[in-house]
């Protein structure tokens, strides 16, 4: 094991987590959960992430690294209405669905149907909520925030993986030193699961469920694979859908959403640096897997810390980190003509954040696109016919 794969691995991790915790905090707290229940969640999700990590790179030789689902997180933090445990349903039936889609072929074919860029047009509905609201947060708290952009813009321009953690260290370090928050007591004991009894609402099982389902397949799983096979290695896509959806239905069951494959945190772990011989690189994925264990333990400290800082710096925090998959989303969802309409019709939709009969926001948007996509399919053939 050589150091420059325990440095690949901390840069990777600390990257993942620093830029989105935030926005997992705020997922918890749009579904009612209690200190418990988020400390839980944040447990369970880094459990899985170690285990699946090692798991995958172990058996197949490969360096997968297993990232938490940001999209899922604001397809959460969108969400109102949604208990805790329904919510937990919710995850449970979006990992039940990954895991099918590795071991039933059909399925993955019909979740390959949805056009890319109606998928990415939800994807950009949820995103885009979150990123407007950083102005107002700014405006609320410049003394802190605007230097935290101006560091965040800095840092992008050399390297952009970790411009959102140094955003993130500028808002810690400003909060404490402007008095903008207080140091809480800090104690490290060992953090705890907590079991949460699913409860399977129809109305949220296809309103949080399915989309969740759909995001991380469209926004993680097919990237993440992308990701590896442009490095030169053969994803193992059956055994990482089965892996990871079960991880995600288990632990669900402790409040955590779903894992899936890494993308940006990947390409970290990818390159020469990380290891000079390509077949030893997948040792990476263990180093990743203990680093990801090391944060999951040192939950109590790092969770009191972020709960101490302002609202309106963890809002801004989360719109910066939430722009780079922005972008991608919105390249995505209008770069064919053909579905531009349909994605946009999507997007503004699913931005809406009106929910119907219960079921949110996301859901209608892609139901609305799927039927404007095939009204003008139809449309188009009739017309050459």
């Amino acid at each position: 094991m050589r150091l420059s794969l325990f440095s690949s691995a901390l840069v990777a991790a600390l990257v993942g987590y620093g830029s989105t915790i935030a926005l997992v905090l705020s997922a918890a707290a749009a579904v009612g959960a209690t200190p418990a229940q988020t400390a839980s969640w944040v447990f369970a999700i880094c459990l899985a992430k170690a285990v699946g990590s090692a798991l995958l790179s172990w058996r197949a030789r490969v360096p997968v690294v297993l990232a938490w689902s940001t999209p899922g997180a604001a397809l959460i933090a969108a969400t109102s209405g949604i208990t805790m445990a329904e919510a937990v349903g919710a995850f449970v039936l979006a990992g039940v669905l990954i895991a099918l889609t590795g071991l039933i072929r059909p399925l993955g074919r019909l979740v390959a149907l949805i056009p890319d860029g109606i998928a990415a047009a939800m994807l950009a509905g949820v995103l885009l909520p979150f990123c407007l609201k950083g102005a107002a947060a700014a405006q609320s708290l410049p003394a802190i925030i605007f230097p935290m952009i101006a560091v965040f813009l800095l840092v992008r321009l050399k390297n952009p993986a970790l411009a959102v953690l140094a955003a993130l260290a500028t808002g810690l370090v400003l909060a404490f030193a402007t008095g903008g928050a207080n140091l809480p007591a800090l104690s490290l004991p060992l953090p705890t699961l907590t079991f949460i009894a699913p409860a399977f609402r129809p109305d949220a099982l296809l309103g949080l469920g399915l989309p969740l389902y759909l995001v991380t397949m469209a926004s993680q799983n097919l990237p993440g694979f992308a990701t590896l096979r442009a490095a030169g290695y053969e994803p193992p896509v059956r055994p990482a859908l089965i892996t990871t959806g079960t991880l995600s239905a288990v632990t669900g069951l402790f409040g955590a959403h779903t894992v899936s494959m890494a993308a940006i945190t990947a390409a970290i772990c990818l390159g020469d640096d990380t290891h000079p011989d390509r077949s030893q690189r997948w040792k990476v994925g263990l180093a990743y897997a203990g680093v990801w264990l090391c944060l999951g333990l040192l939950g109590p400290v790092i969770l009191p810390l972020l709960a101490a800082l302002p609202p309106a710096l963890m809002t801004a925090l989360v719109a910066l980190a939430l722009l780079g998959p922005l972008t991608g989303a919105l390249t995505g969802a209008f770069a064919t003509p053909e579905t531009r309409f349909a994605a946009t019709v999507t997007t503004t939709i699913t931005a809406s954040g009106v929910a119907a009969f219960g079921i949110g926001a996301a859901f209608w948007g892609l139901l609305a696109g799927l039927a404007i996509h095939l009204l003008e399919r139809t449309a188009r053939r009739s017309a050459k016919a």
